[in-house]
């Protein structure tokens, strides 16, 4: 009996150096839930494509250690703030329609219990999704819509981290201006009367039809003429007419507010119709989809696209080259404007995550409205992130900024990007005027 005594005692004596020995089971942090709006199908799918690749390598950065690459983001497992919690994203597609995609935000909010929303891409979207998030108070990052009514509307959990259209219409202008200035890099300084008539054509949902209204503004601005404005349904199958009325006014520059399908239509038409201007300009949008240039190739050189990000870019900024070349490897080709702007906004979410320490979103709220995230930290060419909280753009961030890129063939024959503007970090010579077609 005495034994067994002895035996229980050395027995417990051991359980209790060991539970000093073995460390406690560390119950997991919950998943973070963000809700990501995209068109993955419809006119605009390639666009989704290259969102959701953007976002969901910004995810696996946010999760994981990537030691070698230079961002905060990279160097946590999960959320530091709210013990190593895991971002988990949701996506939905709203397939480009407005309906839906509230619809899908408020399944989001009130069946998968979200934290927040990221997206939506298609400023109509982004209208109905942004209203949703308002009324159940619920924070929106949006990432990649452009239409400058949407930080006039004095939303209080609506952010954009993108710059917005009239950002990158004034870029047009002043690329334009400068061509007059002889700042151009290759191009001699040319006469404003060369370039003096301008003739747009836009997709007329919320997007286009308000690049439309700020380029005919920032026309009398900066003293060009709009000779023709074009609004047009971008799932359009015939775009002859559209082309034939702005071959009638004879412009030097054409101006563009396409998504993909249409876009990739727009070249097509022109080309068919022989179409001559000394400049085609796009909106990013469809003019810098993968697809664009695959389907197009040569058809495609000299026109201008505007932009946040291009792959030259990554030869000059080490985040951007870091991140970039991980892009490349899992998805063949180089980050695009949707996708770098994609990537950027899930770093937001993360770094607004971090800050607030909470999922609360009174909590999140404010630490949006207090954020500033350094430019060092950022894969794309910005001075930072930095929202608004007075004036006429809540919620718009003050430190983003654009560019505008050409299509031009390398010495291995492949279509590429080079940096047109700004003048001081283009990456080679503008090819002036457009050969035509």
């Amino acid at each position: 009996m005495k034994s067994m005594v002895k035996v229980g005692i050395i027995i417990l004596g051991f359980l209790a150096v060991t539970s000093f020995l073995v460390p406690a089971v560390v119950q997991a942090a919950e998943p973070i839930k963000i809700g990501v709006i995209y068109p993955l199908t419809g006119g605009a799918a390639a666009e989704g494509r290259e969102l959701r690749a953007g976002a969901e390598l910004a995810l696996d950065i946010a999760n994981k250690v990537y030691p070698n690459i230079s961002m905060n983001m990279a160097k946590n497992t999960g959320i530091k703030s709210l013990g190593g919690a895991p971002i988990e994203l949701i996506f939905k597609d709203h397939e480009g329609n407005p309906t839906l995609g509230a619809d899908l935000a408020k399944k989001l909010i009130l069946d998968d219990k979200v934290v927040g929303i990221l997206g939506c891409y298609h400023s109509a979207v982004t209208k109905t999704v942004s209203a949703v998030c308002e009324q159940y108070g619920v924070p929106m990052i949006n990432d990649s819509s452009t239409s400058p009514a949407l930080t006039k509307q004095g939303f209080k959990w609506f952010w954009r981290t993108t710059p917005h259209d009239v950002t990158f219409t004034k870029d047009l202008f002043e690329f334009l201006k400068g061509l007059t200035e002889g700042k151009a890099k290759g191009v001699k300084a040319v006469k404003k009367a060369d370039i003096d008539d301008l003739a747009s054509a836009c997709e007329k949902t919320e997007w286009g039809s308000n690049v439309s209204l700020v380029i005919e503004e920032m026309a009398k601005t900066y003293g060009f003429k709009v000779k023709k404005s074009i609004l047009y349904a971008a799932k359009s199958t015939d775009l002859s007419s559209e082309v034939g009325s702005l071959k009638a006014v004879k412009p030097d520059a054409m101006l563009f507010a396409s998504y993909t399908s249409d876009a990739i239509l727009m070249i097509k038409t022109l080309k068919a119709q022989k179409a001559q201007a000394k400049i085609i300009w796009g909106q990013n949008a469809g003019f810098e989809a993968p697809e664009f240039r695959d389907t197009l190739r040569e058809d495609i050189v000299g026109v201008l696209t505007r932009t946040v990000f291009l792959p030259k870019v990554a030869q000059v900024k080490k985040v951007a080259g870091e991140v970039n070349a991980l892009y490349k490897e899992r998805t063949g080709r180089d980050f695009s404007g949707a996708s770098a702007r994609a990537f950027t906004g899930l770093q937001t979410w993360v770094e607004v995550l971090e800050k607030a320490g909470s999922t609360k979103p009174a909590d999140i709220q404010k630490a949006c409205n207090t954020i500033q995230i350094p430019g060092d930290q950022l894969i794309v060419p910005w001075s930072g992130i930095k929202f608004a909280t007075t004036g006429e753009d809540i919620g718009q961030n003050e430190l983003g900024t654009g560019m505008i890129g050409q299509y031009q063939k390398d010495k291995d024959g492949n279509i590429v990007l080079e940096i047109a503007y700004p003048f001081d970090v283009a990456s080679a010579n503008l090819i002036y005027p457009l050969k035509g077609f």
